[in-house]
């Protein structure tokens, strides 16, 4: 795996995990970034999410480190969660000489507990002596900010930016609490680009919109959700400074792929997931319609389910768009089904419903569609110019037992 000039990284066990499980990541930049996020829209956002607000009204230039724990969130613990929040940072900033307002901090893990802040202050020296600018230890940053994640989600591309090769990385942690409106979710993405901050949050705006975004395992979002992106300019391109342009394009196309990579690992690594699942809607006045269709179909328990058990109940599928809120024309639908063991591999679409009613398809075939584990479910609702595509997994019993046993 190729990462970005001037980036380290370093994945530890403090103790918030028991048996020795990595529980803490550092990202450090030789220079420092210009740095740019997104954060979860729910209204119990946690300690780390308003203090990366807070920290990136004030410097978003000059950011040079990211902290990252789990198996502790940090969320819904008052004044006493907010200054374990600085302290960490603070920690960061003494032990690798920062400037202050320097470090960015995530947390993802349990609700609702106090951080033991002071055993992430005791590992200062074993970041500091892990820190490697080496895909061995990208890794095991990624492996450190896991949950109920079963594998690492990590990603990189390389791509000419103007006169000059760019390097996007990123690595991202996320199972369940996943759905738009950043879907409990973590990503960040490190490249040696050369751009402004406007322009870079620009960027991230339009890439995380197109991916994570367009996830959802179970429609819940998280406290902690962040997306967050840093670029130290080492790679020498000319100096992107405005959200226009062929360079922006070519850059932000490098950190779409990076991005997208990443969301349908969360997708496929969801709690319990035994299938993935492409929703692409189309034919709507409008994409902003079209993807609100295409989440109620992600979202929809009947259609999950019915996924899981590899049954042909397509008529949930038209039930979820009619609850979508969105107005179409019912007797315009036409549903195709395709299905496959891989995305490269699928079987020829198959007409299930054409305007508005069932076509004279056989059972089987539909059956054997819905039976693979990967699954696409195509659904056109007029002609009007308007499209998206969300993607989703099934819900298995695997999940009920996983969140049922998520504490104990």
């Amino acid at each position: 795996m190729e990462l970005p000039l001037g980036f380290s990284f370093a994945g530890v066990h403090c103790g918030i995990k028991p048996d020795d499980a990595l529980d803490l990541a550092l990202v450090l930049s030789e220079t420092p970034c210009a740095a740019a996020a997104t954060f979860t829209q729910n209204r119990y956002a946690a300690a780390p999410v308003e203090y990366d607000r807070r920290l990136l009204s004030l410097n978003r230039e000059q950011v040079q480190a990211v902290l990252i724990n789990s198996g502790n969130a940090n969320a819904i613990t008052g004044a006493l969660g907010m200054a374990a929040t600085r302290r960490s940072a603070e920690a960061v900033e003494a032990a690798f000489g920062l400037s202050p307002w320097s470090t960015l901090v995530m947390s993802t893990g349990v609700i609702g507990v106090p951080l033991p802040v002071e055993r992430i202050e005791k590992a200062m020296p074993r970041l500091y002596q892990a820190l490697a600018a080496e895909a061995r230890t990208f890794e095991l940053a990624a492996r450190a900010i896991m949950t109920t994640d079963t594998r690492p989600k990590m990603a990189a591309v390389r791509g000419r930016v103007g006169h000059a090769e760019v390097t996007v990385a990123g690595f991202a942690k996320g199972a369940g609490m996943i759905h738009p409106n950043m879907a409990t979710m973590l990503a960040l993405m490190v490249t040696d680009a050369a751009i402004a901050a406007d322009a870079l949050q620009e960027a991230l705006n339009q890439v995380v919109n197109l991916s994570f975004n367009r996830i959802s395992v179970d429609g819940d979002t998280s406290t902690n959700d962040t997306v967050a992106a840093l670029a130290n300019g080492l790679a020498g391109n000319s100096f992107i400074e405005t959200p226009a342009g062929p360079d922006f394009e070519a850059f932000v196309e490098l950190l779409l792929r990076v991005a997208s990579s990443l969301a349908k690992a969360i997708v496929r690594d969801g709690e319990g997931a035994t299938k993935f699942v492409t929703i692409h809607v189309s034919g709507l006045s409008a994409d902003e319609d079209a993807h609100r269709v295409a989440n109620a179909i992600a979202i929809s328990p009947l259609v999950k389910t019915a996924v899981f058990g590899g049954d042909a109940n397509w008529g949930r599928i038209l039930v979820a768009a009619g609850n979508s809120g969105v107005e179409f024309e019912p007797k315009a639908a036409k549903l195709r089904i395709s299905g496959g063991p891989s995305a490269d591999a699928m079987l020829p679409p198959l007409l299930l419903v054409s305007d508005g009613e069932p076509t004279s398809y056989r059972e089987a075939d539909a059956a054997q569609r819905f039976a693979q584990p990967e699954l696409l479910i195509d659904l056109e609702l007029g002609s009007g110019p308007g499209q998206s595509t969300v993607w989703t997994c099934d819900l298995s019993y695997e999940y009920v037992r996983i969140n049922a046993e998520y504490r104990t």
